[in-house]
């Protein structure tokens, strides 16, 4: 089967600035796929291009079998894009808004009002858009993208500034798009919400795609340590330090953390010494993956 969306060896130029420069991947049909990369790593652009919302200075774009450049009106009825910024129509309620939006596609409007009972909004029907919270301006944005019932839905950062329980809610309705059968290309810095929804992730910095793959297959490959904490005083620091002398063990006074690369041992020790209270282990994390590819330094 075709894939539904193949890059190959795409570049945008910014003066000196590489935005992107060289990138290649394929999205199978279906699939939830993420683009991961700290700011400025150049998701927007990259995903402006394969929307047909950018010219590309080099390299190809294949969308649903189209190139989306110039702006390919067969593929509009066929996408549906949530842009990072979200600006909708002055003094509208939200009824209104997803009307207009649905009447761009024909779509009656008996449909529309049923897109804000998907979305979770049918009790904000009336509300002005300017009165709705993060969440649920997030919520709208992706329910006039759903509204034509387009095959391939793209999310610019749907979560970014939403507080936690806003972020959970809205990962449940994207598992739900994705379910019924639509391909879904996401672009965040989260990397939890990325390990929770992508079957797939590329992690992209500098313009660049340094490593792509399943999240669990990326975390795999990474060669970093267990974390076994326990509550400090359950074993001295330096007894801890002559028990395991090959780990990295310290205490920030709540608890004693021993970094190992032979976790079964380390276990089985603090076991026979009766000493797991408030045992905590953690490997690592699509975090780590990403952290060890594009490194700590603060991006503002």
């Amino acid at each position: 089967m075709t894939p539904t969306i193949q890059v190959d060896g795409l570049r945008k130029w910014y003066g000196d600035t590489h935005a992107v420069d060289g990138v290649s991947f394929e999205v199978e049909r279906g699939e939830f796929f993420g683009i991961l990369g700290p700011n400025g790593a150049g998701k927007t652009t990259l995903l402006e291009i394969v929307e047909g919302l950018r010219k590309p200075d080099a390299g190809q774009v294949s969308l649903l079998g189209m190139r989306p450049w110039p702006r390919n009106a067969r593929l509009l009825p066929r996408i549906g894009v949530q842009l990072q910024a979200t600006s909708f129509f002055e003094r509208l309620t939200a009824r209104e808004q997803i009307r207009t939006f649905a009447s761009l596609y024909g779509i009656p409007a008996p449909h529309a009002d049923r897109m804000l009972e998907v979305v979770g909004l049918a009790d904000k029907a009336d509300t002005r858009t300017e009165k709705l919270s993060g969440g649920q301006v997030q919520r709208l944005s992706i329910a006039c993208a759903l509204v034509h019932g387009p095959e391939v839905v793209f999310l610019d950062e749907p979560t970014a500034a939403l507080d936690p329980q806003a972020r959970r809610n809205l990962w449940d309705l994207l598992r739900e798009i994705n379910a019924e059968g639509r391909t879904v290309v996401l672009t965040t810095h989260y990397m939890d919400e990325a390990e929770l929804l992508c079957d797939r992730v590329a992690i992209m910095d500098n313009g660049r795609i340094l490593r792509s793959g399943a999240p669990a297959a990326l975390v795999r490959g990474l060669d970093a340590p267990t974390r076994i904490g326990v509550e400090t005083g359950t074993v001295p620091l330096d007894g801890a330090r002559e028990l395991f002398p090959d780990a990295e063990v310290t205490d920030d006074g709540v608890s004693l953390i021993v970094s190992t690369r032979d976790p079964a041992s380390v276990l089985s020790t603090l076991a026979e010494r009766n000493a797991l209270r408030g045992l905590a282990v953690r490997g690592a994390s699509l975090e780590d993956v990403f952290l060890d590819l594009t490194g700590r330094e603060y991006r503002a």
